[in-house]
């Protein structure tokens, strides 16, 4: 099994009215650990798109129109993210994605591969919840102890890194810092096979 460690930046967080200006992910072998491949583009996109950017967003990711500029027009992105997910045999069956935010990033994904060519080439449709993973393990630790489970957690990557001791998100956010630190909290919280067979 791998997983697909997945990220973007966008103009907005409306995907029918923004855009992508970003993506990157990490292919990582799930008994290992082992990072196969890294991709990031930034996506170029028109002055009307440009135009209709949300500003705390952009604020948020740092992007300006000249670095938009220097990105890649989305039918290239598209078509190398096709030919890796071909090399690698990325298909439903041995391949999940994992997100923090998979509803967001799912939907602007789509805007350069197609639910409909998504589905020709059979690929993954799970998208896994890194906050999900870690409320469940918590959940869990709470009824081991036998102790009630707090009624307020906070569930973003960054309280989840604070919890563990580990760094927050850089500032301004990237597609592929966004991976990075979302593959750092994923192995301190959940791990991956080999680490987990070696703890025993």
């Amino acid at each position: 099994m791998q997983a697909i460690f997945l990220d973007t930046e966008t103009t907005g967080l409306d995907p029918l009215s923004h855009r992508l200006l970003e993506v990157a992910f990490k292919i990582v072998d799930i008994p290992s650990g082992f990072e196969k491949l890294t991709y990031q583009a930034i996506v170029k996109q028109p002055l009307e798109v440009w135009e209709r950017r949300d500003p705390k967003s952009v604020e948020v990711n740092g992007f300006s129109w000249e670095k938009v500029q220097l990105g890649k027009e989305e039918a290239i992105v598209r078509q190398e993210i096709i030919q890796i997910f071909t090399d690698l045999q990325i298909d439903r069956c041995s391949s999940v994605y994992i997100c923090q935010n998979p509803a967001f990033d799912r939907n602007f994904f789509a805007q350069l591969v197609d639910i409909h060519t998504q589905e020709k080439k059979h690929w993954p449709y799970h998208w896994l919840d890194f906050a999900s993973m870690y409320r469940a393990l918590q959940i869990k630790g709470y009824r081991e102890i036998r102790e009630p489970f707090p009624q307020a957690m906070s569930l973003s990557k960054n309280a989840i890194a604070q919890h563990f001791g580990l760094p927050i998100e850089p500032n301004p956010h990237s597609a592929l810092n966004g991976v990075d630190h979302l593959l750092l909290c994923y192995r301190k919280v959940v791990g991956f096979d080999n680490n987990i067979i070696s703890e025993k």
